[in-house]
């Protein structure tokens, strides 16, 4: 079942568009009352798509799809509002959302806008899943994702499924910052502290394997991340 986060600061509109996207779209539909609480929402499990109201008490829609990208750069995001100025339009795609739509609209209009994004979505990471690379040569080591092995010469070590997730983003952001929360909602899909010390205790493991080859260095980068360096 997909998982939507709806964020409307109008009850009864919220509860009308909860109740017949569970019904007639079979969503999981998670609904919140303004943006705060839509962040919050949105960083604690992750969702296929997000609908956005822009009007919004504490913080707008506009401002709440820029902290979700921040977050996951790919999720499909709606804005509703009903202002129809194109400077409004326009900042809703610059902000990197994925469609717009001007209350007061027809909720079939809703579910059809929303099934188009998420089968545009699930073609995208289908693409992406087909191009990613799973063989990554790490100095002296060389690391197979899909078989989740780190060999050098005749040392071969096996990783765990969390550990192998944990290498791959890092290899695939080599030399740049991977941010703990981008590695915890993609891996663990909740950013929160037990996870974040389950983390560390991964990246402690991963650095014991690469320590013979003084080449590959996993640093930590102060209020970020951890970011892999191949010298």
């Amino acid at each position: 079942m997909k998982k939507i986060l709806l964020v409307e600061d109008d009850p009864n509109l919220g509860l009308l568009l909860q109740d017949y996207l569970q019904l007639k779209g079979k969503f999981d539909v998670i609904l919140c009352k303004d943006g705060e609480e839509g962040l919050k929402a949105f960083t604690k499990q992750p969702f296929d798509l997000v609908i956005l109201d822009v009007m919004m008490p504490k913080k707008d829609g506009f401002t709440l799809g820029k902290d979700i990208r921040k977050v996951n750069a790919h999720v499909p995001v709606i804005f509703a509002t009903a202002k129809a100025m194109i400077e409004d339009k326009t900042q809703a795609f610059n902000l990197g959302g994925d469609d717009y739509i001007t209350k007061p609209f027809r909720i079939e209009e809703l579910l059809l806008r929303i099934n188009a994004l998420l089968k545009r979505a699930e073609n995208a990471e289908k693409k992406g899943a087909d191009d990613m690379p799973s063989q990554f040569k790490l100095g002296s080591y060389n690391f197979d994702y899909t078989s989740q092995l780190i060999t050098r010469g005749d040392a071969i070590q096996k990783l765990s499924t969390k550990e192998a997730e944990l290498l791959r983003l890092l290899c695939l952001k080599r030399n740049e910052v991977l941010t703990r929360e981008e590695a915890l909602l993609n891996i663990w899909h909740d950013d929160n502290y037990f996870n974040g010390r389950s983390m560390d205790v991964f990246l402690s493991k991963i650095r014991k394997y690469l320590k013979d080859d003084p080449s590959v260095e996993i640093i930590n980068v102060h209020g970020r991340g951890y970011k892999l360096l191949i010298n």
